[in-house]
């Protein structure tokens, strides 16, 4: 222990300096955000995050958005456990076969008008995987997709414009019974 000790008052602190960052992007797209979902969902969108065989890079991701710095209930937007109680649908990963049913029944599960956004460039195309013997591919190759963000994996602040994007007047409108 005393050797490690040593070794870390010999050589310092070895890191990078932080980028300056400015959360004024953060707070612009999260106040477009917050009155996108006052005005289409009177101020709570309800995400269900389905994991459709990802490597875990965009869910990292999408854990992020409700760290305390992204804060993302703030602006109205919060995750539930169930599609019974969404508004939109968040799928990350090639769709492996052994998932194709599971997304189908919670795409049936969540009550209209839903959205639906493939995230991720897995998510979007397949990916790396494509569409093989394990995979079904892109998401939208087992139901209709809404919107995709793309990334590997996409940025927590991506993640917000796409949702931004994805929740605009024109697309719920033209999904509406």
């Amino acid at each position: 222990m005393l050797r490690i000790l040593g070794k870390v008052q010999r050589i310092g602190i070895v890191t990078e300096d932080l980028a300056p960052w400015s959360d004024r992007v953060l707070t612009e797209v999260g106040t477009q955000l917050k009155a996108a979902v006052g005005m289409r969902f009177r101020g709570s969108l309800a995400i269900r995050q389905i994991d459709a065989g990802s490597c875990n890079g965009c869910e990292l991701e999408i854990h992020a958005l409700t760290n305390p710095f992204y804060g993302i209930e703030r602006f109205g937007v919060h995750f539930v456990a169930s599609p019974r109680h969404a508004d939109l649908l968040l799928v990350t990963g090639p769709v492996s076969r052994h998932m194709e049913e599971a997304v189908r029944r919670t795409y049936a599960a969540t009550p209209d008008p839903k959205l639906v956004i493939a995230v991720g460039d897995c998510g979007a195309n397949g990916g790396e995987f494509g569409v093989n013997y394990a995979s079904a591919g892109a998401v939208a190759n087992v139901i209709p997709v809404d919107a995709v963000i793309a990334g590997c994996p996409p940025s927590p602040l991506a993640l917000m414009r796409g949702i931004l994007e994805a929740i605009g007047a024109n697309r719920l409108a033209a999904r509406s019974p």
